[in-house]
């Protein structure tokens, strides 16, 4: 069914066609509008045969959650930023206890300095916890994606991050088609775990694990990661057979055939991204796409093909490891080893939401058709504010907080008056 709705509204209703039978989170914005919707649902008794649960804080939110799958329920939560950083303990013992949770991650920055825009600074700041992530480029994806990861995680008994960028998604009013509750039947079987608690069979889930076995249980949670990379391309199709949409999968081109330069991004950006692509095609510019869909597992060998004939690649990364460069380039380097002619340059873009300008894109993409594109660069950046700051703090020991220094720097370059 065709819906103007919110983006937060559109995953509520997705993860409600998949019959959860406990839902908890603790509100932090942008994600809150998910669980509201979800909580008046249940409220109203549209939503039936589900628990929802309040709860004190995101590490609380995903403690039930755990506790929920353990006991043989479908489990799901939501959090964003400082709550996915609090609930980071919880996360890593989900996904090393094999529970199919289903979680939402409305990305945003993370503090200090406060910042409450988008990135993907907390969601890829999980990436090694052992979830499998799957990032949405706009909101019928990211209700499409909702409802793949329960199939996924249930299918692999692995817990399944479905990223999607704060308010830039969650609060836009976008046209989605919602599914039948036949149709999410037909794809979506009843929950059967793997593993849950029982009192007639009772079982320890969760004991301590010595130094003589915990590379073999590390290896194993590896191997099925690798695993689910079948299972996530596959359902993906089996999706598109009984919904009629294709959507998610590993990895999507995008006027790729014949790119000299090749732009890998994941989330809303590849929206942009594909217009300016548009744009330089008409010049004769031969730019293409390769957006991520899924990011853990990182399907490398379909970004190795992908860039097999390709002469730069240009990654724009949403977060930053301070001190080495963007964190998808990373992924990006590893997987391609044995490219030699492949130039590879990190762009640094839309930290803490700045806006990701089409105008500069062109600029970026242009100077990497030129070869003249730096191996790391930092979008938009005001270089004459930071370098006036770092020449300020080693003239002065007493330099007060660097933060509000550099917002009224920015301030008062903005105005002209620096």
């Amino acid at each position: 069914m065709l819906k103007q709705i919110e983006g937060s509204l559109g995953v509520a209703e997705a993860v409600a066609l998949c019959r959860p039978e406990v839902v908890c989170a603790y509100p932090i914005s942008p994600q809150t509008h998910i669980v509201e919707n979800l909580g008046a649902m249940v409220k109203k008794g549209t939503l039936t045969d589900c628990e929802f649960i309040n709860v004190e804080s995101e590490f609380a939110a995903m403690s039930v959650a755990i506790g929920g799958s353990v006991a043989g329920g479908r489990a799901y939560t939501a959090t964003a930023s400082q709550g996915l950083l609090y609930m980071a303990e919880a996360v890593y013992n989900a996904s090393g206890l094999g529970l199919p949770i289903v979680m939402t991650v409305a990305s945003r920055a993370i503090g200090a300095p406060i910042n409450i825009w988008n990135d993907h600074s907390d969601s890829l700041s999980q990436r090694d916890c052992g979830w499998i992530q799957l990032f949405a480029e706009d909101n019928q994806e990211a209700v499409d994606l909702h409802i793949q990861a329960f199939k996924i995680a249930e299918e692999v008994s692995l817990p399944v991050m479905v990223c999607m960028d704060g308010f830039v998604l969650t609060h836009a009013f976008e046209r989605m088609d919602i599914p039948t509750q036949e149709q999410v039947d037909a794809f979506l079987p009843p929950y059967d775990p793997r593993q849950s608690l029982d009192l007639e069979n009772p079982v320890s889930i969760g004991a301590m694990v010595g130094p003589e076995a915990f590379t073999e249980v590390r290896y194993l949670a590896h191997a099925h990661h690798l695993q689910s990379l079948q299972v996530i391309a596959r359902v993906s199709k089996e999706f598109e057979e009984i919904i009629g949409r294709k959507t998610g999968g590993l990895i999507d081109l995008y006027r790729a055939e014949d790119a000299e330069v090749m732009v890998i991004a994941l989330g809303s950006t590849i929206g942009t991204i594909k217009d300016v692509i548009d744009e330089m095609r008409e010049d004769g510019k031969k730019v293409g796409l390769l957006g991520i869909k899924a990011y853990r597992p990182f399907p490398q060998q379909e970004v190795f093909a992908a860039l097999e004939k390709v002469k730069t690649a240009v990654v724009i990364d949403r977060a930053l490891q301070v001190g080495i460069g963007g964190v998808v380039t990373d992924d990006i380097i590893r997987s391609t080893r044995g490219l030699d002619k492949l130039n590879i340059c990190g762009v640094i873009a839309g930290l803490g939401g700045r806006p990701i300008y089409k105008r500069s894109l062109h600029k970026v993409f242009d100077a990497a058709l030129r070869n003249e594109l730096p191996e790391l660069s930092f979008l938009d950046l005001e270089e004459k504010v930071v370098n006036d700051q770092l020449r300020h703090e080693q003239e002065e020991r007493h330099i007060g907080p660097t933060a509000e220094a550099i917002v009224r720097a920015v301030a008062d370059h903005h105005r002209g008056e620096v």
